[in-house]
This record gives C-alpha cells, structure tokens and sequence, in this order.
C-alpha cells in the first residue's frame, strides 16, 4: 500500500481495483480518528492499494508478502506457545489477528502471573487488524503505543516472596 499527499481540494481517493466496501473505509478511517480527536490533513490523499492489477474486495486487506523461511520460523515459535501451530508444522501464512473490539487491555498485551502473550504477540510478521478502532478502550489501545514505537514486546511476570 503506498500513500500520497498533496495540495488541492481535500478529498481521500482508494485505487488498485478496489470495490465498494474497501472504498467505503475512508469514512471508517474518518469517524476512527474523529474519535480519537484527530482529523486527516486538509489535502488530497491517495491511497493506493497494491497489487494494482488484482481486484480488492470485501472488508479485509492482502497480506503485506509471503513469509521468508526465517520469519515462518519466528511465527511457528510463537504460535507454539499458545498452542495453534498449524497441521504441517510450520507456519506458511502471515498471521491475521482480528480481536473484538470489546477486547481488554489484557486480552491484546497480556503478561501477568501466567505470563501468556495476548493478540500482539502472534500478529509478529503479520497484521493485528483493530475493526472499529474507535470503540477499542483507550487503554487499550494505548497499551499498543509501547511495542509498536519499540519494536519490542515484553511479556513480564510479577514474583511473589513466600516466606
């Protein structure tokens, strides 16, 4: 996907054979962020979705190349520890993860006693996908901020001293 802003009459264009729906997410893209407070720029936008040659449709985005051996890898080992490793044995896809979005802070980053990773942690090399972004609970979302500034997500675990 590549974006382009200029000046001109602000306006927000989808293209690359895009159908009805996926034209209709600027409005969502729109409501999303005037939830948030934030407004898109007073310019003209073009979003162009690639490949250009195949047609887009339905409310869902191509995913971003085929994983590389070493980043099947890294989604196989992960997947492993919370217990989805496909049939074959290593994962082939980019992972999509789609969570409600009533979902907790909890339930997207995880951690605590048990120390098991939420809805982040097995998107690595994929895409965490946030439908109705503005009714996620702003803590919610802002538990996001951290990993993906970094790049990093730690999963961290409290000890309790029994004496």
């Amino acid at each position: 996907m590549q974006v382009h802003l200029s000046n001109g009459l602000p306006t927000m264009a989808i293209v690359g054979l895009a159908d009805k729906a996926v034209g209709e997410s600027r409005e969502c893209v729109r409501a999303a962020l005037s939830s948030l407070g934030l407004a898109l720029p007073a310019k003209r936008i073009v979003v162009n979705l690639s490949p250009a040659d195949i047609g887009k449709e339905g409310a869902h985005f191509d995913l971003l190349p085929p994983l590389s051996a070493c980043e099947a890898l890294e989604v196989t080992v992960i997947h492993s520890i919370i217990g989805k490793v496909p049939k074959g044995g290593l994962c082939q896809k980019c992972p999509f993860r789609e969570p409600h979005h009533f979902a907790s802070m909890a339930a997207l980053v995880r951690g605590g006693q048990k120390a098991m990773p939420g809805e982040i942690l097995p998107a690595h090399n994929g895409v965490l996908f946030l439908d109705e972004l503005a009714e996620f609970n702003r803590v919610a979302i802002d538990s996001l901020k951290q990993p993906l500034e970094t790049g990093e997500f730690i999963i961290a675990r409290a000890f309790l001293n029994q004496i």
